[in-house]
């Protein structure tokens, strides 16, 4: 064979050797990543090829599928009462990546989890029908919650003490899934939300931690009490009236300066809100006290799924005792988000232990059979029942005569605190008004901790506070969860 020819041809062996090799390379071990891809338009077209699985809330769907007229993908997701439900269903778009519920549950949703598979799905590679999510959300507690923010900017929780089920999560201003659901139309709705100054796509029940101001200091009591630096929230403190800063000539001052602050026990501190008693309190426990006591209602953890993934709780460290004091009344880098300030209300009201919160109840196939149950939650201490007892003493009398009393509920006995957190450099902006509490009928011994943040409303900054913005929302969330 003339040399020429030959290496021509060893040449044009290789070459076919070299695309056998790639082909097979990306077959067998690049094919999944391609097939994964976002940009694959192949994932939307089956995604949407059959209509997708559901949301219950309360027994019925919540999220449905139509029919599109036009393109290639044949169903679009809907939604029932869709701003109502978006802090807890989120969306599924055939433009973007789905959210909240829709993004965490979106294999057994549109039918690729390898559990709804039958043998004959496996045997033909067919996608298998969709299962369903179950949540535990309360529509009564939920739809309770969302008229009552109203045009509010806020967020609010509500959780059952002693399952942990998750009853309400609402977000105002809120928006309407639908509206990014259809690829023709997604791409202006999506401009549209994330222009807004209001924020409406942020979950501020879950993701919005905000300064938790003297709500924390049911925290720092209940450190206290444990710590035994106080045998009762009856116990008088060595507390003056004004605090000065240790380290420094600033004096820490009360929103009543007729209030008896002066060495006031934890009772009265939390019933009038008493900075000077729990700045002091925060510095003589220590900040290494404080915060492992925070820790175990579940500040800094940065993995608290609900199964929604909330945004992180802080207690700082590595503080000047001035600094210390100021997270007392839940100022300085403390932050919280309404569901960790209805974990410290549960925790309390359910004798001092904490049952995992959580959203979803079950997750079911196409008929019904249950894949994953959640209801059977872990609990764990936080605080001695003594504790939560006396904790509870002390937040009722905040309802009952204290800064709390737009909280109380007819029928039921209502614990709470209020806060008004400083916002913006000096206090410059609109406080931030908090309520935390619990309620138990007193007929029926139902229970429900609820915790409501409004980050801005139409209110005069002097009429901003916990018990005249949020306790009014808190006290229609109560009343809903516990009626006959």
């Amino acid at each position: 064979m003339n040399k020429t020819i030959r290496r021509a041809s060893v040449f044009s062996l290789l070459l076919v050797l070299a695309l056998l090799v790639r082909a097979t390379w990306v077959q067998f071990y690049e094919g999944r990543a391609l097939a994964d891809d976002k940009d694959n338009r192949r994932n939307a077209i089956e995604t949407y090829s059959a209509p997708l699985g559901n949301i219950i809330v309360g027994g019925r769907s919540v999220t449905g599928s139509a029919p599109t007229k036009t393109g290639d993908l044949r169903y679009k997701r809907t939604y029932t009462d869709g701003p109502l439900y978006a802090a807890v269903t989120g969306f599924a778009s055939q433009a973007y990546a789905p959210t909240q519920l829709e993004g965490i549950y979106t294999d057994l949703l549109n039918g690729t989890d390898s559990r709804l598979k039958s043998v004959l799905d496996t045997l033909t590679n067919q996608r298998a029908e969709p299962g369903n999510v179950v949540t535990t959300i309360d529509p009564g507690v939920q739809k309770a919650a969302y008229d009552a923010l109203g045009d509010k900017k806020g967020g609010a929780v509500a959780v059952d003490p002693k399952t942990g089920k998750i009853l309400a999560v609402v977000s105002t201003p809120s928006y309407a899934p639908s509206s990014l659901t259809d690829a023709n139309t997604a791409g202006s709705a999506w401009k549209k939300l994330t222009t807004d100054p209001d924020k409406p796509l942020v979950n501020r029940a879950l993701r919005q931690p905000l300064p938790p101001g003297s709500t924390f200091k049911l925290v720092v009591a209940a450190a206290a009490l444990e710590d035994g630096l106080y045998s009762s929230v009856d116990e008088r403190t060595d507390s003056p009236d004004p605090y000065t800063l240790p380290g420094t000539s600033r004096d820490l001052t009360n929103e009543n300066p007729n209030a008896p602050c002066t060495d006031a026990t934890i009772r009265t501190a939390l019933e009038y809100s008493c900075n000077n008693v729990f700045a002091k309190m925060a510095v003589k426990l220590g900040q290494d006290k404080v915060k492992a006591m925070a820790e175990k209602f579940g500040f800094n953890d940065d993995a608290l799924d609900v199964p929604v993934r909330a945004y992180t709780s802080v207690y700082p460290s590595d503080m000047h005792p001035s600094q210390t004091a100021l997270t007392g009344i839940g100022q300085f880098d403390v932050t919280a988000t309404p569901l960790q300030m209805a974990m410290v209300s549960a925790a309390i009201a359910n004798g001092g232990k904490l049952v995992s919160p959580h959203m979803v109840s079950q997750i079911t196939d196409s008929g019904g059979d249950v894949l994953e149950d959640y209801d059977d939650a872990g609990s764990k201490e936080i605080v001695s029942s003594s504790t939560a007892e006396q904790l509870q003493s002390a937040m009722q009398t905040v309802v009952s005569k204290g800064t709390g009393t737009n909280a109380q509920v007819p029928g039921a006995t209502v614990g709470g605190k209020t806060g008004t957190a400083q916002h913006g450099e000096n206090n410059s902006q609109v406080p931030y008004a908090w309520f935390t509490s619990y309620g138990k009928s007193d007929s029926t011994g139902k229970e429900v901790a609820v915790a409501v943040v409004v980050e801005q409303s139409s209110a005069a900054r002097s009429e901003v506070s916990g018990n005249g913005l949020a306790a009014p929302v808190a006290k229609a969330m109560m009343q809903a969860a516990l009626k006959d």
